[in-house]
Formats: C-alpha cells, structure tokens, sequence
C-alpha cells in the first residue's frame, strides 16, 4: 500500500515539507539538496538491515551484499580525499569527533579547538559538551579581524601540551591554515584534527586546500558541501599511520564496541553515491560555482553597506556583523527573512557584545542555492531582499533588561504574521524560486 492511503498524515507533512523547500531558498550553509539517486539509497531495502561489526566480522549472518556496500563506500571515499583508511559508520558528526578523542587520548588530557563563540564547534570543546567533561577544553578564539589565533593556537599548545588539536569549525568564512596548525601540533606533539565538515564537498572539487598532508585524522560529515545525506566519516591520513600504526584498528574500535551499534547501512550507500557523484567532472564546477556565489554575494552586501566577518569569504559561507546597527541584530533579520522565504541563521560573532541567545551576525551559505542552479545575477537579488528586509525591521532594538527582551522578542514575531509588508517580497521570493526548481524532489 502507498504511504498516501496507508498514512495520509504523515503523506500529506512529506508534501507539505517538499512544497516548503521548493518554495523557499536555502542559504543556511550546513544544508544541502542531494540527488534523486541518493534519496533512492536512503529508502532502500538497507534501512532493515543490521550489520554490527565490519565488513567480514559482522555479528550477524545475511551480510555478503552489506560489506559490499560498506566497502565499495569507504573505497570511493579513499580515491575522493587520498587517504589509507576510512571508517564511515559514524551517525553523525558529534559521535565521528568523541570517537577520534577515545581513540587518542586519556580522560582528563587536554584538547584545543576554536571557541564555539567564534565559530567551532560544539564537540570542540565547549562548556555545555561531553568532550569538555571527558577531556580538559582549552579553547583558542579568532583574531579582530575575523582571522584564527595561531599566535594564541602556538602559545596555548606550548604551555598546556594538549593530546589533540582541532581545525575547522562552522563558522569560519576565510581558508583554514592547516599547514600553520600542523606545524604547531608536531612542535608540541599533538595528534592534528581537521574538522572538515564544512568543506568537504570543496576539497574534493579541488577549491579549498585538503588537510591530508598535514593534518594525523580528518572528520568530515558527509552532507553540506559534499551534498549527500545526514552522515559522517572519520580517515586517518599516512601521517596519522605513521604517528601510530594502530590508528586505523583504533578509530575502529572507538566506533564500535566503543560507541555504537550497528550502522546505518542505508546511509552508507548514500555516502558511496554522494561520493561517486564528488567524483565526477561535474561537480568541480558546482564547488567552484558555489565560491564564487558567495563571494559575489559578499561584494555585493558590503556594497549595500553590511559588515562582513573577515571583510569577505574564501568558501562557501558569509558571517554578517550586524552589531553596528545594534546588540543581537541576528535575532531579527533570522526570522525576519524566513517570512520572505530566505533560511539563514542567526549567529554569534567574535567578541559578539550580546550572547549566544541573542547573537548579532546572520550566517549565510551557498551550496543549497548553487544545487539550485543559481549563479551571480541571482545573488544580486537575494542581497538586495536582504538589504530590503533589514532596512524594514531597523526600529526593532534589544533592549538590556532580559525580561523585556522576552516580550519584545515575542511581539516582533507576532507582527511578523501581521505585517503585509512581508507578502509581497514572500511572493518575489516564491516565483523566484519555481524558476529554480530543486533537483531530485516531486514539483
């Protein structure tokens, strides 16, 4: 029976969210649209399937098809990136980064990654996370100008030791230094992490640098940049191998017996199509395209008069300092522009004046808007309804007392559902978007 008549509920919410997607523009950079192919993996008859253990050792019988699979995915992901080894069971990427510090390090030893607050990441150490818990968090922050510490990143690995040193994180506009970072962790004897999730559908379209030469271990999810599904991977590099030999064996172990059961072999495949696809002519002109959507986008804000962390972009991904215009600025041009139809997110800055509830940049991203197949000219547009929206909502300021910003908060959104201004850029956006109809997904 078809899910329509079986469960005409939950059929009519897959539509409704399909008519969301297609209706809106994407521009939060962690997202992606993948492929008709690798929706068709996800759905497959490998969603029954338990496979606990690896390929060849599995703890249950019925497996011969699903070490293929998980075999043929790990080899793709070795051609893709130019590593010796490859574990691609991890869930997501928070489990993939707890599993590489089990495998390396000692409760309590120290590890350095870049201040949430800055643009790390959660499971680089922040307060509020297991990995500062488990480990002894020493995080490192970005510079006045929107640039990573290495002077701070030398200074800290040199007094403190740590057992690990991770680069990358989620809000970072610039290039990351991975030959600087390396040459720190090898002075301090530091396994090097590069945390390439952001960027990973880049380094295999050849428009960003690849850590592999430099960094121990590399952890990437498998959606973003290198548009596949909602998965992770975890490599160990030659370097990494030639630290210590048992790396490989290792990971292994930290992802199963230590943290998980059995994979998502549905997910694998998707990961060995979404590879295959990064593998092909095609897709060194999507990476290309999306850099150089975010850069036009860029210019062209900073010639509506927006600040830009770093005064620009190297990859996919634009971090907005609205803080000139006031404290927490991010909290209304968020939602604001989602009543056009335009998905960003609210995001903390460098030395943000407000707090993380209340953050004063707007993050912004190109790979979903590029799989759409917009190019320059339309991101002329999207700046422009940014520009709009952002001069519409400019009498809104937060105010300090955390109860009145509450109640302010609340009565912004709700005459987010009342003002009509808001119609006419919705429906802009709305038949822009049927002009760019998203692959892979019903119209």
């Amino acid at each position: 029976m078809q899910l329509d008549q079986l469960d005409p509920s939950m059929w009519q919410l897959l539509q409704a969210e399909n008519r969301r997607q297609q209706d809106t523009l994407t521009l939060i950079p962690s997202e992606n649209h993948t492929s008709s192919a690798v929706l068709r993996a996800l759905s497959s008859v490998l969603s029954d399937k338990y496979a606990e253990g690896y390929p060849g050792k599995r703890y249950y019988p019925g497996n011969e098809i699903a070490d293929q699979v998980e075999t043929l995915t790990r080899d793709r992901a070795k051609a893709a990136f130019k590593v010796p080894c490859v574990n691609v069971q991890p869930y997501s990427g928070s489990p993939a980064n707890l599993a590489i510090y089990s495998a390396v390090l000692e409760p309590g030893q120290t590890i350095m990654g870049l201040n949430l607050l800055d643009g790390g990441h959660l499971t680089h150490g922040w307060k509020f996370s297991m990995t500062s818990k488990f480990w002894h968090s020493l995080p490192y922050h970005m510079t006045a100008d929107g640039r990573i510490d290495l002077d701070e990143v030398r200074r800290l690995a040199k007094e403190h030791k740590p057992g690990i040193i991770i680069c990358g994180g989620t809000a970072i506009p610039r290039a990351i230094p991975f030959k600087e970072f390396a040459e720190i962790a090898d002075e301090v004897g530091a396994y090097l992490l590069a945390d390439i999730s952001h960027i990973a559908g880049l380094i295999v379209g050849e428009q960003h640098q690849s850590p592999v030469d430099f960094a121990h271990l590399v952890m990437t999810t498998t959606h973003k940049t290198l548009r596949g599904p909602r998965g992770a991977m975890i490599m160990v590099t030659e370097k990494g191998l030639a630290k210590n030999a048992e790396l490989g064996e290792k990971i292994d172990k930290a992802i199963i017996p230590g943290l998980q059961g059995g994979p998502h072999l549905n997910t694998i495949a998707g990961i060995g199509v979404a590879l295959h696809e990064a593998m092909q002519t095609e897709f060194k002109a999507y990476a290309q395209q999306i850099v150089e959507n975010a850069k036009t986008l860029a210019q062209e804000l900073q010639a509506q008069g927006f600040k830009l962390i770093s005064g620009g972009t190297d990859n996919h991904l634009i971090l907005m300092d609205l803080s000139y215009t006031g404290i927490g600025r991010g909290t209304f041009l968020d939602p604001a522009l989602e009543q056009i139809g335009l998905c960003a997110n609210r995001n903390t800055i460098p030395n943000d004046p407000s707090s993380p509830f209340y953050p004063s940049g707007l993050r912004l991203g190109t790979p979903a808007a590029t799989t759409r197949g917009l190019k320059a000219p339309e991101m002329k547009q999207i700046a422009d309804w940014i520009t709009q929206t952002a001069s519409h909502i400019k009498g809104w300021q937060l105010p300090e007392d955390k109860t009145a910003r509450l109640a302010l908060i609340k009565d912004f959104k709700a005459r987010l559902k009342t003002d009509s201004w808001y119609t006419g850029l919705n429906s802009e956006v709305k038949q822009f978007c049927q002009r760019f109809p998203i692959p892979g997904l019903e119209t």
